[in-house]
């Protein structure tokens, strides 16, 4: 029997009165970190993905060795705050989303979700909807190219990639399509996924999700997608433009709007005069939206410049586009376009509800110190 063989069978052991819980963090840059845990199944039930969040005991890592802490002072303390079945271990298994803090119960200053829950609680019953299209980059370990990319030269332009079929055009699709089926499987809101624009760069959407959700849906899907390129030994890039040339980047359109907006009249009533409030703060945004992101935000390749501020109906190279439905019946919602493929969406969904419904917010370390 090979060892992979060997791995399989032993990792489809039956469990009878315990289950496996991954626990996933983000880390000083960002990046989702795991390690797992036993439980005992008689402690949450038949269905541990059922149970809520609080009913999973607090843990904690050695911050030090994530860019999180020093070493004289380096633990951490995750707390868990979504749970999701477990698409790689299958059973009674679960997926558990953390974040962090010290151990005086103060949040950790790259504990961002901690400053987005206390802006989404204020606009609770402005019910504030989001739906996230995460694009991304497939690439090679060998050199660091996206898949389709030749060793040493370039594939064919842009033109046949966006939605396409066929070896020649569609490279990765198997880790696409075994993603969205995991998310699934976990019980993530992914609601379609498509081929971009330039080879090896796919995108799947995240949503509609109300609040905080969003946020820690975005975050799981991205960990799913890396474990699951991990197997293909295949590395997922979210930089804006990962790739210099005549090449689209890597954006994370976000898709937003409140009870209001949804509403008859809502398009001039409200989505209209908040297109004047994101100019207002354009600059604000723009500083949370993604390091790089000067590098995509061109006006060329679907982008406004990074430098104006734009808005429009059907227009893809806007800053903020409003679908023609939406001018047409009078409500709906609209698409911000700025925000980068390495955006937080803890931070972006933040900033949108409380420039938009005007909820201040306290700016998580990260965004003090400049550093997103």
């Amino acid at each position: 029997m090979s060892g992979e063989a060997l791995a399989e069978k032993l990792k489809n052991l039956p469990l009878e009165d315990q289950f496996q819980a991954e626990y996933v963090w983000l880390d000083g840059n960002f990046h989702p970190r795991s390690k797992g845990r036993t439980l005992n199944l008689r402690d949450f039930g038949a269905a541990p993905h059922k149970a809520p969040a609080s009913a999973f005991p607090e843990w904690n890592y050695d911050g030090s060795s994530t860019g999180q802490a020093e070493g004289h002072f380096s633990e951490v303390i995750i707390k868990p705050c979504a749970v999701y079945r477990d698409p790689f271990r299958g059973g009674n298994n679960v997926l558990v989303l953390c974040d962090t803090y010290w151990p005086d119960g103060t949040p950790h200053p790259t504990n961002t979700r901690h400053h987005c829950q206390k802006v989404m609680e204020a606009a609770k019953d402005l019910e504030p909807w989001f739906g996230v299209e995460q694009e991304y980059f497939l690439m090679k370990i060998s050199d660091a190219r996206p898949l389709g990319f030749p060793e040493g030269g370039y594939p064919a332009p842009q033109g046949p990639y966006y939605c396409g079929a066929g070896a020649e055009c569609a490279f990765g699709r198997d880790i696409a399509e075994a993603h969205w089926r995991a998310c699934l499987y976990a019980g993530i809101k992914v609601s379609g996924i498509n081929g971009e624009v330039a080879p090896g760069q796919w995108e799947f959407q995240v949503g509609p999700c109300v609040g905080i959700e969003e946020g820690d849906s975005l975050w799981m899907a991205r960990y799913i997608l890396i474990r699951v390129a991990e197997a293909f030994n295949v590395m997922v890039n979210l930089e804006p433009k990962p790739v210099e040339g005549d090449w689209n980047g890597s954006g994370c359109h976000t898709n937003f709007s409140t009870k209001p907006m949804r509403e008859d009249g809502g398009y001039k009533k409200y989505i209209l005069p908040v297109m004047e409030k994101l100019k207002a703060k354009h600059k604000e945004h723009i500083i949370a939206y993604g390091k790089g992101n000067e590098k995509r935000l061109t006006g060329k390749h679907e982008t406004a410049s990074i430098d104006s501020f734009l808005y429009g109906t059907g227009n893809r190279g806007a800053s903020v586009r409003i679908g023609n439905q939406t001018a047409k019946d009078g409500k709906g919602y609209f698409e911000d376009r700025r925000p980068a493929a390495n955006m937080d969406p803890y931070i972006v969904t933040m900033l949108l509800v409380s420039t938009c419904c005007d909820i201040p917010y306290t700016a998580p370390g990260v965004l003090q110190n400049g550093e997103k």
